[in-house]
């Protein structure tokens, strides 16, 4: 990838030291984190009985094969789970091409599921070896049977399917198409494993909640909700008491929110189809069960805002440019203002983004903290990342409560899957998982404020 002007937007630092840090971030993009996050119900069941259960659950899928699963000792309702890779897989001669979403899903413990196959053998018949690879540019076309362009390898498996299934069915085509079984990255996969109780989250993800602290009784607003994980947590912290409005634009993706909602038994969840950008009214009369909203609505405001995502692993696809970038701030800005009107006075606002760029994170806390005299920053609990950086004009104090997660800072394959020089392998203790698992994230910003 040419790298160009696209390292600015990075850190405000030497176009060399730059240079440096975004290629040491698109090596970081393309290997999964090192550690498997998952979010435990713990409004349903407590975080023990749920770490027992999904160890057997795991232990069966897995063919009795033990698998560590250890409680962040920090954060309540997380387990973590170690990932091991990349392995020695050889390669075969058969290959099967999947879409680079796909191909990231595998890299975190996914099998290939048909919809995301574009190529295969020509004579491919269920129960061939075969090995998967991941297209890099998005020019494989569907059905193709001799791929030649960039791609990646991902791991070996064995088909389900044969190739006409895939290919020449005349209904979509559904279920699993390649079992995986050497995969680069060997990860547990979590496919139909305690829906209710075990939720796959990214860790500052699952942070992003308990920074907004919410509260039973409270209504609490998630502006850009989709899937609905944060809105799901929220409720959940909440402990089904009180109300949470989630708001997306695309109504497939409301439909998800509200399935995730179901499987983890969160009835006080309500999700509108609705651009956030005109959910505030003028009109105080107006019914409040639906967007847009009177101002002052709610208690809390989470805006975990759609960004340039630069900080999502697996990410094996690079195709950002500078322009590209650049273009979320002035929708994010918009979104805040919203935001800031419907918060009420003495509420919160949470601030967050899946990517790294001082544009998207800290020049945007600080263009918030001039626009709006009657915002403050805050202390952010848990605070497990690192401290904001320097470039945006923010002041050392306010830096060091922002929390950013930058997994490219300190990146090294050996040092993100813990392999030191010692001749024996010996069982990380929770402490030493933990301070992995905070540092081997995906890239991620938030900001917590108070207004008054």
């Amino acid at each position: 990838m040419n790298i160009g002007p696209e390292v600015q937007v990075l850190a405000a630092v030497s176009q060399g030291e730059a240079e440096q840090r975004f290629q040491r971030l698109l090596s970081c993009l393309s290997h999964p984190p090192a550690l498997t996050c998952v979010r435990a119900s713990t409004h349903l069941a407590s975080l023990e009985e749920i770490q027992h259960r999904l160890g057997e659950e795991l232990k069966q899928v897995g063919g009795n094969i033990s698998i560590t699963i250890l409680p962040h000792p920090h954060i309540p309702d997380v387990l973590l789970l170690p990932v091991i890779g990349p392995r020695p897989v050889v390669q075969l001669s058969s290959e099967v091409i999947v879409g680079a979403q796909c191909g990231s899903a595998v890299l975190r413990g996914a099998h290939v599921f048909a919809p995301g196959i574009l190529a295969t053998p020509k004579f491919m018949k269920t129960g061939d070896a075969v090995s998967v690879f991941s297209d890099l540019e998005g020019k494989c076309t569907r059905g193709n049977k001799d791929f030649k362009g960039k791609r990646v390898f991902v791991g070996n498996g064995v088909a389900e399917m044969d190739r006409s299934n895939i290919f020449c069915s005349d209904e979509p085509v559904k279920g699993v198409g390649i079992r995986m079984v050497e995969p680069l990255y060997q990860s547990p996969s979590f496919d139909g494993v305690l829906p209710s109780l075990a939720f796959l989250q990214n860790l500052p993800s699952v942070v992003v909640g308990h920074v907004l602290g919410p509260r039973p009784g409270e209504r609490i607003l998630d502006m850009c909700a989709a899937p609905g994980g944060k809105t799901c947590h929220i409720a959940a912290l909440m402990g089904g008491q009180g109300e949470v409005v989630a708001l997306d634009k695309i109504r497939g993706k409301v439909e998800r929110i509200l399935q995730n909602a179901k499987a983890l038994h969160l009835d006080c969840i309500k999700a509108h189809c609705f651009n956030s950008i005109k959910a505030v009214c003028t009109d105080q009369a107006q019914d409040t069960e639906g967007p847009p909203f009177p101002p002052q609505s709610f208690d809390r405001v989470l805006l975990d805002a759609p960004c340039s995502g630069l900080g999502q692993r697996p990410s094996m696809a690079c195709t950002w440019n500078l322009k590209e970038i650049c273009s979320y701030q002035p929708l994010q800005r918009k979104l805040f203002h919203t935001a800031v009107r419907l918060l009420k006075r003495g509420g919160v606002l949470v601030y967050s983004t899946c990517t790294v760029t001082l544009a998207e994170n800290e020049e945007q806390v600080a263009w918030a903290l001039n626009t709006f005299p009657c915002l403050t920053l805050q202390p952010q609990e848990p605070h497990i990342g690192a401290e904001g950086m320097l470039g945006a004009g923010l002041s050392p104090e306010q830096l060091r409560l922002l929390q950013r997660f930058s997994p490219e800072l300190g990146w090294s394959v050996a040092e993100a899957r813990g392999e030191g020089d010692s001749p024996t392998e010996q069982p990380e203790s929770p402490t030493s998982l933990a301070h992995r698992a905070n540092k081997d994230t995906i890239g991620f910003f938030i900001a917590k404020f108070l207004k008054s």
